[in-house]
């Protein structure tokens, strides 16, 4: 993907997020037009494909970053595995005639990030060894980058957080063994990202934000890894789970201070946010979108599930789907809608919650069953539904993916750029 633009990256001794980032620093001297780059977390096939369609009508470069509950060695909740997953990105890409940039990356990868980790209550050891394990399976597909992140600690009391020391001691740690085993392996160079938006009053606070990249920086000058830096170090900057404004006050204190370092501030959680044209203005570096477009997919198929009633009623179809029943009876199963819980709310009794809400974990846990059989099934049933009626299911439901997506192109002053790289 982009092999020209992959060796002016080699050329330089660079990755080639690095390189980009560079490129896009450079045209802001010229143009005074700052640029975010767009992270798309491919909760599934569709997401992916949708991402980039996006990217080739923006003419624009796109990362993927993926959780370890998504792509890993046990297939994830998506069934893609890291190299199944690159390949997957390559055949989509040629497909569609999609030439420009395309940055593949983990996304939180550190030990009892991924929840069966947690649920299986993995020692410290073993859930280090998977994740070193996962690491270097994405570095053999050919990953681009590693958001290295052991900022959470199962075995610490509850409400205690973890010692900024002690993450960026573990922080260094992973580093290190990536770059020993890509060095080993005689990969070219990738690019790292750090920290979170997740640690309890951790990285939002300055103090504690400063403190982290000081350590960092002695702890790779200690492992011979100086020249070692990450492009992005992750930073809250008023967006969360249930919070949609970006907050550019923040966003600029945090760039100012991670500028010294050579490192750029990347916002998770930045779903439906109210301002993205902020983001550039601020000096951010990119941005990670995911369970909004988990929405949008479930939307797509909900307007299909309408038309499809519509036909049924009109006898044009024999047998409907049964597509929402399936969807609602998969998520709740799953139970994986506990862990979006506020404190106040029992997980009892799911239809014993408030409409609004049920509604919003259903829309948000999708993205965890959309490959169960049952779902599978019930999907390919809909979109038959449809095509017999010379409707196109699939263009639908990446339309509307695909309009949200070509919004964060346009606010993040993305478009037509990787023409100029």
């Amino acid at each position: 993907m982009n092999t020209a633009l992959r060796r002016k990256a080699k050329e330089a001794n660079l990755s080639l997020l690095e390189y980009i980032l560079k490129r896009f620093d450079e045209l802001e001297e010229k143009t005074q037009v700052r640029r975010t780059l767009f992270a798309a977390c491919p909760n599934s096939i569709t997401v992916l494909k949708a991402a980039l369609l996006s990217a080739k009508r923006c003419n624009a470069p796109v990362q993927f970053a993926a959780t370890l509950n998504q792509v890993d060695t046990d297939g994830g909740y998506t069934g893609f595995t890291a190299k199944e997953f690159v390949d997957t990105i390559r055949e989509e890409a040629r497909i569609i005639h999609f030439t420009g940039p395309v940055i593949i990356a983990i996304d939180h990868g550190g030990p009892w990030l991924k929840d069966k980790h947690r649920l299986d209550k993995l020692s410290y050891a073993e859930t280090m060894k998977e994740v070193r394990n996962s690491f270097e399976k994405a570095m053999d597909a050919g990953f681009d980058m590693i958001h290295v992140d052991p900022t959470i600690d199962i075995t610490l009391p509850k409400g205690v957080s973890i010692d900024i020391e002690v993450v960026a001691k573990r922080t260094i740690e992973l580093i290190a063994h990536c770059e020993n085993y890509r060095r080993k392996k005689g990969y070219e160079k990738i690019a790292y990202e750090v920290g979170t938006e997740e640690v309890h009053g951790g990285l939002a606070d300055m103090n504690v934000f400063n403190r982290f990249l000081e350590l960092l920086q002695e702890g790779l000058k200690k492992v011979n890894l100086k020249d070692t830096w990450p492009c992005f170090v992750v930073g809250k900057v008023g967006t969360d789970l249930h919070t949609t404004l970006f907050d550019p006050v923040v966003a600029r204190q945090l760039a100012e201070a991670a500028r010294p370092y050579g490192s750029k501030i990347k916002g998770h959680y930045s779903d439906n946010v109210d301002n993205p044209e902020q983001y550039p203005l601020s000096g951010m570096g990119a941005a990670n979108i995911g369970p909004e477009f988990t929405e949008r997919e479930y939307d797509g198929l909900m307007e299909l599930v309408s038309i499809e009633n519509g036909l049924h009623h009109e006898g044009k179809i024999a047998k409907p789907s049964g597509m929402k029943e399936r969807l609602w009876e998969a998520v709740i199963a799953s139970k994986r809608w506990i862990k979006w819980l506020n404190d106040d709310e029992s997980s009892d009794n799911f239809y014993g919650l408030d409409k609004n809400r049920q509604l919003w974990l259903i829309k948000t846990g999708c993205r965890y069953i959309w490959e169960n059989p049952e779902v599978v099934a019930a999907r390919s049933k809909l979109y038959s539904n449809m095509e017999r009626n010379g409707i196109q299911s699939e263009t639908i439901v990446q339309t509307g993916i695909g309009q949200a997506m070509d919004r964060y192109f346009y606010k993040f002053n993305l478009v037509n750029v990787s023409g100029l790289l």
